[in-house]
């Protein structure tokens, strides 16, 4: 038995519906900003920059740029909420998984191992209902580095004790994770149907 399944929440739990482009005209528009090309390029390398440098708000970040870039008069912070709203609006969690989830929990504990500052991460599991489901979430603004790094699954073990630890995740994550002596799933879209692969593992 699988004593901790832990999961990476984005493109394993949570998929996209809609590309970051899309979500991010849609939130220049309606904040009175020109959706230009160029604009957005201001805005992700803004964000790049911050969050790979573990930054606060690296949101804000994003949408201060973007509003400096255009000499605009529209609020970062009112342009982070709108961001938040269409983004998670833009994701959906797959039936399979919810299934899978709701019988996993009577055998494992289930945890949550996500690159990004806590509270956006940890919101993405509210807005789908989700929350109750773990027993942890780990984000690596939590741990001080995103994955492959060690250390989010370093906080996971400290957060949540146990024999043995399993990470699905993309190739990043079950690099990180082999690191640090977790058994690594990796998850990849175009492959077998995850979901039926850990009920026929586990």
């Amino acid at each position: 038995m699988t004593d901790a399944l832990c999961f990476a929440l984005d493109g394993v739990l949570v998929q996209r519906t809609r590309s970051d482009a899309e979500i991010l005209r849609d939130v220049f528009a309606a904040h009175g900003v020109d959706p230009t090309d160029e604009l957005l390029a201001t805005a992700r390398d803004s964000f790049r920059r911050a969050f790979e440098g573990l930054e606060p708000e690296p949101y804000r970040q994003s949408m201060a740029a973007a509003v400096a870039a255009a000499d605009s008069g529209a609020d970062p912070d009112a342009m982070v909420a709108t961001l938040r709203e269409e983004t998670y609006a833009g994701t959906a969690v797959p039936e399979a998984a919810r299934e899978s989830l709701a019988g996993l929990a009577d055998d494992s504990a289930l945890a949550v191992i996500t690159d990004g500052p806590r509270e956006w991460q940890v919101g993405k599991l509210d807005y789908h209902g989700l929350s109750d489901r773990f027993d942890a979430v780990v984000a690596s603004y939590d741990a001080g580095a995103h994955t492959p790094d060690t250390a989010p699954f370093e906080r996971l073990g400290e957060r949540l004790p146990a024999e043995e630890y399993v990470m699905v995740g993309d190739s990043e994550a079950v690099a990180g994770a082999r690191a640090a002596g977790f058994v690594p799933i990796e998850y990849a879209r175009e492959g077998p149907d995850l979901w039926a692969t850990i009920d026929a593992l586990l």
